[in-house]
């Protein structure tokens, strides 16, 4: 064993976790046929690895010893189950002497292949009882070892909206009673498509990491590989089988000459291509002639495979076939049409082209919301701006880019690039003004105005200069990312918008943010009754509970409620000390049993203590538990969870 040194455990878990989970989570779900609880275990497992390894070193085999403590703790959980079925049948009448030992058995998995195992976790993952987004993200958490944030970056969405697929996916896996096992031939076409995104998104996510200290994690690059390799024995007439594994193939052969010395991307166009795999270039181009061979209209893999073929077959970057790259492009992005093809055909017909079509092509794709936090889209923006000779407007959108990417080797780089073009003096930029106007508010009107100013500072660019602000700009910005918000919630950052244009003395770059009329009245407040039921569940933790009765029983906003501290209350009166809010009996008893003793911070706080990469202010953490104030959107989403259906938490007030 080797004795961990401060934060190396945390990294070297990780490590082991993205590069073993897949096998321990496959093998315990033959054990225990629940994917979900198979998981469970192994996290237990990865726990009892925290615990232990400090005092004790990590083991030379540690995958392995994640895998023993899981899998004991998968037995005794079937011996549990089986003594009390066994209990049961008990009381239901004498037993007959024919119980087995089928706990034990499960365990003895010696002559299984742990791959095999992973193919039938991944052909569960993408069981048709799931949508197609609940697949993917069940397939990269089990089989890609990745956390809800990066699976978020992946598909260019919100972290809570992950973690609601992967739990919705796994309980439906479970209602189902979906078997563990391959699926039967007729199945399988039906099942491909599905399985072939999720391989090729496992090996992005190696190819390109979207967080952490590194760009490439072979370990995932590695597990798609061998995956797609499987893929193609199981299924040896599908030629977009063989079109995925040559592209990959093909991707993983410049793995040596897409990083510099200290760990840097570089672009493809300024790689040594004397670095690049041979092994990996000459399996790529066998699929990719197996892909062929079978005929039939190109898909998208087998199109992505013959553009890496191009740049494969270019000895020097000067040497690629930019024409027939981009023209490739053009097929593609008919058959899949989303943002991030199209931006990648922007880039191809900007060097078949020229800068300013391409550029051309991207400015088009600003308006897009999927790609608003997307920081290749800036990226791709800066280089073309630097080719250009817009030098400014170039260093700006690096430094946009720099701020979106959670990748560290990339933000590096991109501030390199915006370091290397000079800027004059701009005067205040966008970035230090937004933060002075919301020093300025208090606590309950920064976290609203907050929202908004965040919004727009990383869909403009903090390093903008005030000066080179425009209307449009903020416009495009706001629009893109609550064009679909309803009245209120648009209207909100409205408000915003214009308070701040009128800080800083610029009040016409919110002027064309038009006020929504209401669509439909408010919504009456709910029946006291329903109110009551709710706040009496005992089911219902009572932090939910308190929060709930005070809001009806006082009628104050609900971001004036989550920002009371326990110093704010007036216990035996029954209000704050201040008289802004009161309550009554119900929330009274409520309170005391939250509170519990505390005499301060935040009356109502998160579940967990914030990560390390979260930082609060100290007025939001409460000193004697390190957690801090719940937010307004996990109370909102608490509330809509419990009341069901859109119901707010705006309805609980017994007046407006």
């Amino acid at each position: 064993m080797t004795s961990p040194r401060g934060g190396g455990l945390h990294a070297r878990v990780d490590a082991v976790w993205k590069l073993e989970s897949a096998r321990i989570v496959a093998a315990l779900t033959r054990m225990v046929h629940d994917v979900g609880l198979a998981e469970e275990l192994a996290q237990d497992a990865l726990v009892s690895a925290l615990e232990q390894w400090p005092d004790a070193g990590v083991p030379d085999n540690p995958g392995a010893w994640l895998t023993s403590v899981a899998k004991r703790r998968a037995v005794d959980h079937l011996r549990r189950a089986q003594r009390a079925e066994r209990a049961h049948a008990a009381l239901a009448g004498p037993a007959d002497g024919s119980a087995d030992d089928s706990a034990d058995d499960s365990a003895d998995d010696s002559a299984d292949d742990p791959d095999a195992d992973v193919l039938r976790l991944m052909f569960l993952s993408c069981h048709p009882v799931l949508g197609t987004e609940g697949r993917l993200a069940l397939t990269l958490r089990l089989l890609g070892g990745l956390s809800a944030t990066e699976i978020a970056r992946a598909f260019l969405v919100d972290e809570a909206t992950i973690a609601r697929r992967i739990a919705d996916a796994k309980r439906t896996l479970a209602d189902e009673g979906v078997a563990f096992a391959m699926p039967g031939r007729d199945e399988l076409a039906a099942r491909l498509s599905s399985v072939l995104e999720v391989v090729y998104l496992v090996f992005n996510e190696g190819y390109a990491a979207t967080s952490g200290a590194d760009l490439l994690r072979t370990d995932l690059t590695g597990q798609a590989l061998r995956l797609g390799h499987r893929l193609a024995a199981l299924a040896p007439s599908e030629p977009e089988v063989h079109g995925l594994l040559a592209l990959m193939e093909l991707q993983a052969s410049r793995a040596a000459a897409r990083t510099g010395p200290s760990g840097e991307p570089i672009p493809l166009h300024e790689q040594d291509r004397g670095r690049w795999d041979p092994v990996h270039v000459r399996r790529g181009f066998t699929a990719m002639l197996r892909a062929r061979d079978l005929g039939g209209a190109p898909g998208p893999y087998v199109l992505q495979a013959a553009i890496a073929v191009c740049h494969a077959q270019a000895r020097r970057p000067e040497d690629t076939d930019w024409a027939a790259v981009a023209a490739l492009y053009d097929r593609l992005v008919a058959v899949v049409p989303t943002p991030v093809v199209a931006l990648n055909r922007a880039v191809a017909v900007a060097r078949a082209r020229g800068p300013a079509e391409g550029l051309a092509l991207v400015e088009g794709l600003r308006d897009d919301p999927r790609l608003r936090d997307y920081h290749l889209l800036p990226g791709v923006r800066a280089d073309l701006l630097a080719r250009l000779g817009r030098d400014e407007e170039a260093r700006r959108e690096y430094a946009r880019a720099a701020a979106l990417t959670r990748n560290d080797a990339e933000r590096a780089f991109l501030d390199a690039r915006a370091a290397d073009l000079v800027a004059a003096p701009v005067g205040p930029t966008l970035g230090e003004l937004a933060g002075e106007f919301l020093d300025g508010l208090d606590a309950p009107a920064r976290r609203a105005y907050g929202q908004t100013l965040r919004r727009l500072v990383r869909g403009v660019g903090g390093s903008t200069p005030l000066a080179s602000l425009t209307p449009e700009e903020v416009v495009r910005v706001l629009t893109t990312s609550w064009s679909a918000a309803a009245p209120a919630t648009w209207n909100r950052h409205r408000a915003a918008a214009r308070s701040f244009a009128v800080f800083v003395g610029r009040p016409e770059l919110a002027a064309d943010l038009a006020r929504r009329a209401a669509t439909s009245p408010p919504a009456p407040p709910l029946a006291p009754d329903d109110v009551a039921a709710l706040c009496d569940d005992l089911a219902v933790p009572v932090r939910e509970r308190a929060l709930w009765s005070l809001l009806h029983e006082s009628g104050a906003p609900v971001r004036a409620v989550l920002a009371l501290d326990v110093s704010d209350l007036d216990r035996e009166d029954r209000r704050t000390h201040d008289g802004t809010v009161s309550w009554r009996s119900r929330t009274a008893r409520l309170l005391d049993e939250l509170l519990a003793g505390r005499v301060q911070g935040p009356v109502f706080l998160a579940e967990r203590r914030p990560g390390p990469a979260r930082t609060r202010a100290p007025a939001d953490r409460c000193p004697d538990t390190g957690r801090t104030r719940l937010s307004y959107e996990r109370a909102e989403y608490l509330f809509k969870h419990s009341a069901g259906g859109s119901v707010t938490l705006r309805r609980l007030r017994t007046r407006g």
